[in-house]
């Protein structure tokens, strides 16, 4: 059955991030996720985790300036040693913290940069990471984003993400499949998840239009978790939205569906 996280990033944002956790925990989530954890050190991470008795299953790779709208390195050619060091960094953290799962962003594609030689930086640098995660029993995950959202994000489909996969060619290379994006690109959300199944390690949701909580916009999520259960997903559900108003007001979908459902993990992203 599959199991909700929230996402610390977007949820309970109205205080500073360490508080974050205490009021996940208050709200019933046992899991949490979120996006760096870079700018804190590590024992006071592994310290909100625990006195909250939260997992944390989930967290990226740096992914550049993010203040300065970079979303991403993996596919920049002149940014190799940087995305090394981000791995190296990104097992420091994921190995204090018990995190088994880090997602890679690849990043906005440069202008003047054939794509022939974006592809060959991205996949070299993922079957570097792949590599490197595997010694520590850490999966490595790649994320297909809309062009909306994002302009001129590299990885758009999931088509794609399989096709890149299969040329780096490690069993340690999986999906994250953010329903939100998915449903922006190209719909077919539960046939597309049926497809690729293997290869998707994680599942992230929010509604459209406007990415806010289930049941504000035109995705039918009741159908789409019945859909996710009857395939056998057991991984975790990503709460990655922003809330309409407030966090705690918002989660009336939650209690629907975790009684209708009976799942008792939730996830938070930061």
């Amino acid at each position: 059955m599959p199991k909700f996280a929230a996402n610390l990033t977007m949820l309970f944002n109205e205080v500073p991030f360490l508080d974050r956790f205490a009021l996940a925990a208050k709200a019933g989530f046992t899991a949490v996720e979120y996006l760096f954890p870079y700018d804190f050190d590590a024992r006071a991470l592994k310290a909100a985790l625990e006195v909250n008795g939260l997992t944390q299953v989930l967290h990226n790779l740096p992914a550049g300036d993010w203040a300065a709208g970079e979303r991403g390195i993996a596919v920049l050619p002149d940014r190799i040693d940087e995305f090394r060091r981000g791995v190296a960094s990104a097992i420091d953290y994921a190995t204090a913290l018990g995190c088994t799962q880090i997602n890679c962003l690849s990043g906005i594609a440069p202008v003047g940069v054939s794509d022939a030689v974006l592809r060959a930086t991205f996949v070299a640098n993922l079957r570097l990471a792949a590599s490197e995660l595997s010694k520590h029993g850490i999966r490595l995950l790649i994320e297909p984003i809309n062009r909306f959202d994002i302009p001129g994000f590299y990885l758009n489909t999931v088509e794609q993400a399989a096709s890149i996969i299969a040329e780096v060619g490690s069993d340690n290379l999986f999906i994250q499949y953010d329903l939100y994006h998915q449903q922006r690109t190209e719909g077919e959300l539960i046939g597309t998840f049926r497809k690729h199944q293997a290869q998707i390690a994680h599942i992230q949701l929010a509604d459209n239009p406007g990415r806010n909580e289930p049941g504000t916009g035109e995705i039918n999520y009741p159908f789409v978790f019945e859909a996710l259960d009857a395939a056998g997903y057991d991984g975790f559900i990503g709460c990655e939205y922003k809330p309409r108003t407030t966090t705690s007001e918002g989660l009336g979908w939650l209690a629907s569906a975790t009684s209708a459902r009976g799942a008792d993990i939730i996830r938070i992203r930061s």
